[in-house]
């Protein structure tokens, strides 16, 4: 997926400007950015803070207006089945992490470790549901962010120089 959308991108965009962008994406995120910064041949000092301003700087607009986009999403035809299942899941795993008297802590793992389906876009939803004041809720999205482009780092960046 990240392949198709650097091809798309990377000749109408400068290749920073796509990790960029790729970074903002739901689901591609600071993950897919990273992936695409070491196919770009990006050096990782510039795409690691790239990366995590790509990924944090919708958050604060999600933290803000996502329970009423959500609301009116669901009301569209063929999209709204599928905001329905997005929302039920964030609720799961919202419910999840809320059994447990460490919320906070609960929603940077979840943040942090980079499986499909988590990250700050999905943290932020579960971060929402939970009722966690933006104040609390963005430094631990952010600090789950820079976990997990570590993390990425390390598999995109020196696992490949090993070999």
């Amino acid at each position: 997926m990240v392949e198709t959308v650097v091809e798309f991108l990377e000749n109408k965009l400068s290749p920073e400007m796509v990790v960029f962008v790729v970074s903002m994406v739901p689901v591609l995120e600071l993950r897919g950015g990273l992936i695409a910064s070491a196919i770009l041949g990006i050096d990782w000092i510039v795409a690691f803070p790239l990366c995590v301003i790509g990924n944090m700087l919708p958050i604060p607009l999600e933290l803000l207006f996502i329970r009423k986009i959500f609301e009116l999403l669901k009301k569209v035809k063929g999209i709204g089945t599928l905001i329905e299942k997005i929302d039920e899941r964030a609720k799961r795993k919202g419910d999840e992490i809320s059994k447990n008297k460490f919320v906070l802590w609960g929603v940077y793992a979840f943040v942090a470790v980079p499986l499909p389906g988590t990250g700050a876009w999905t943290g932020g939803l579960i971060a929402d549901i939970l009722d966690i004041r933006m104040s609390k809720s963005l430094p631990i999205i952010a600090a789950g962010v820079i976990t997990a482009g570590l993390i990425i780092s390390f598999i995109s960046y020196v696992i490949p120089m090993m070999f």
